[in-house]
């Protein structure tokens, strides 16, 4: 295998298992091993080796020499610091779009949530989260700050494992479109304090049913170790 063969696969293991890891598939506390991905993929353990110390130094796995290796766990301590994380990278983001405001853009944004569009059941659960994350990196990339938008993708990759984990009801559905409005709303009036208060409880609320589902998952798996045990 050429070098440049081994790195797309390679890059293609670690895309898929990264999928895994984000839709769940490749559960939190679940075990891998480069053996069984091997024969998986059919390829050599290198590859498999390789993409796995990626994810690894990413935060996704860890390596347990000679045991293999396991998803990351849910944390609700980690979870706390990638949401404080998040919360400053937005409102930047919206102080930035504030002194540009790029008044087509914004309106299109508000436009696409504006509640009265709202069609209950139109969307799947999936389809819904995706949504809302894409509106957060929708209104970031209007900051025109390209180097912020990479870091915030990068934090909603590890919060969006747990996001995934929760499923939205109409009320909170309908609560979203609504928040999501109001800030569009507010920074085209020129509004930023107002703008920010928003967009900072509505992350606030966020990480509250994060960590709500964080500890629930926690629980449930200390009450299966202690049935295993």
């Amino acid at each position: 295998m050429t070098v440049s063969t081994r790195k797309w696969t390679t890059d293609r293991i670690y895309d898929n298992l990264r999928q895994g890891i984000m839709t769940l598939e490749l559960y939190p506390g679940s075990r891998v091993t480069e053996t069984e991905l091997a024969q998986r993929f059919g390829v050599s353990r290198t590859p498999v080796r390789e993409a796995l110390q990626r994810l690894a130094v990413e935060g996704y796995l860890t390596i347990r020499p000679k045991h293999g290796c396991y998803i990351r766990q849910l944390d609700v301590f980690e979870l706390a610091e990638y949401y404080d994380v998040r919360v400053g990278l937005e409102l930047e983001g919206v102080a930035l779009t504030s002194q540009r405001v790029p008044y087509r853009e914004l309106a299109q944004l508000a436009d696409d949530w504006d509640p009265r569009k709202l069609m209950y059941g139109s969307e799947g659960t999936e389809c819904f989260k995706d949504a809302e994350e894409a509106f957060h990196i929708r209104l970031a990339s209007l900051s025109g700050n390209t180097v912020l938008v990479q870091y915030l993708k990068g934090v909603n990759d590890h919060i969006r494992i747990v996001r995934r984990l929760g499923l939205p009801d109409t009320e909170s559905v309908m609560k979203t479109y609504e928040e999501h409005y109001e800030i569009c709303q507010r920074i085209l009036a020129n509004d930023l304090s107002a703008a920010t208060n928003v967009l900072r409880a509505h992350i606030h609320e966020s990480q509250a049913k994060s960590r709500e589902v964080t500890l629930a998952q926690l629980e449930t798996r200390r009450r299966l170790r202690e049935l295993e045990g």
